[in-house]
């Protein structure tokens, strides 16, 4: 049996406690939580006649729309290496049946990752990851875990990257990512480079490519729902490489998409290839929304380490990944002993939801949990073009009630004396 993906199921739990009237702060959900333009609106209703199923991969002017996107930052590409998808959720997927051998992955990952690896009928490497930023697997262990689970009777044959990371928040550090890419290369591994976040790194970070230090054997994925917060509209695309390996890949990828998704929607297709042409109006949209992000999130991670978390600084898009473990003792008090409790109690007893750490492959007993800030903008289309503009959205009557929310749920889960209830 596959369970409900964890990411969607707290979603619409806490979707369905706040249309009952419960007050509920929302930190358990990555979407983005961004309006539209009005320009990528009419590029949509203009498409909406294309109801013919096109190409499998994607038409022509999408692929070299998203060519040239991966071209102008640093990767050069050319049209008939892309895929499109109904969201990289599916071209993941495709990529670990198509590639041969087990799944490795930094620990903590994306829910998603583990899930499907098991839907392939695939086994799971876990790695820690580094202690500056997550993402990869820390290149120091990454090795003897390779021997350790081929001693073991597991195949690793996929690396999976995730950069900007999903659930940290951080960028892994360029060295890191060479290193693992080394690794790989040793190994014969495949990597699979998950860059949905690439746009959304903060000011003063950059996302390292793992395309650039194994070329040949590296698969970037992306999509359009972080970036431009259109994750309902499920547009995704990957760039596959040059060479033998990357064209037999890229042939098993069309056939898996040819039967399961047969394409992606052309309206879809006429919208990624507006966006992916990077007009003016569309980078100044994604810096107003990465500039917004790192500054909610850092006013979210103050709140975190105000009370004693430890807490990586934000540094891309819309998540953290608190440790409670130095308020352990006053937890305990309480009853909660670990993540899961950690969030319930949060939820129950102070209406904030966030998502369990052990969902993401961390150890059961840590105290750790991911938050996602980027639902904190506004109920509203109005409220969130407020949000996205204003000179100090912090000062906005709906993020500050929000911050004033976390902050109250924190001290409470914090105070010594505090109780079940």
């Amino acid at each position: 049996m596959t369970n409900h993906s964890a990411t969607l199921a707290i979603d619409e739990r806490l979707r369905a406690r706040r249309a009952a009237g419960e007050k509920v702060l929302h930190l358990g959900f990555g979407e983005a939580g961004l309006p539209v333009p009005p320009a990528v609106t009419e590029v949509l209703t203009g498409a909406a006649c294309r109801n013919g199923y096109g190409p499998v991969a994607g038409s022509v002017e999408a692929r070299e729309a998203a060519a040239g996107w991966f071209s102008r930052r640093g990767l050069p590409t050319d049209a008939d290496r892309i895929l499109f998808a109904p969201g990289s959720k599916a071209l993941l997927y495709a990529l670990l049946k198509a590639i041969p051998g087990d799944v490795v992955l930094p620990c903590p990952a994306w829910v998603t990752y583990a899930a499907q690896a098991a839907l392939a009928g695939k086994r799971v490497i876990g790695v820690p990851i580094p202690d500056a930023a997550g993402g990869v697997p820390d290149p120091a262990l990454l090795e003897q875990a390779l021997r350790d689970a081929r001693a073991d009777g597991a195949d690793p044959g996929i690396l999976i990257l995730t950069v900007p990371d999903n659930p940290t928040g951080t960028v892994a550090r360029a060295e890191h990512v060479r290193d693992v890419c080394a690794i790989a290369e040793r190994f014969g591994l495949a990597v699979v480079s998950d860059e949905i976040y690439a746009e959304l790194c903060h000011a003063d970070r950059e996302a390292p490519r793992a395309a650039r230090h194994l070329p040949e054997r590296t698969v970037v994925t992306s999509g359009l729902s972080k970036s431009m917060a259109l994750g309902g509209w499920r547009i995704g695309f990957a760039r596959v490489p040059d060479g033998e390996w990357g064209d037999r890949l890229r042939a098993d990828l069309i056939g898996v998409a040819s039967e399961i998704w047969s394409g992606l929607a052309a309206p879809m297709q006429a919208v990624a290839t507006h966006i992916l042409g990077d007009p003016p109006e569309i980078l100044a949209h994604v810096r107003a929304a990465r500039a917004l992000h790192s500054v909610v999130a850092r006013a979210v991670h103050t709140r975190f380490t105000a009370v004693g978390a430890l807490c990586r600084p934000p540094e891309a898009g819309f998540y953290l990944y608190p440790d409670l473990e130095p308020l352990r003792r006053n937890l305990a008090a309480q009853g909660i002993h670990d993540g899961a409790a950690v969030s319930r109690a949060l939820l129950e007893r102070h209406g904030v939801g966030v998502l369990t750490g052990e969902a993401f492959g961390d150890r059961a007993g840590a105290l750790r949990f991911r938050v996602a800030t980027s639902l904190l903008y506004g109920d509203t289309d109005a409220e969130r073009w407020q949000t996205l503009h204003s000179e100090d959205p912090l000062a906005l009557p709906w993020v500050a009630a929000s911050m004033e929310h976390l902050r109250d749920a924190l001290t409470g889960l914090a105070t010594p004396s505090a109780s079940p209830r």
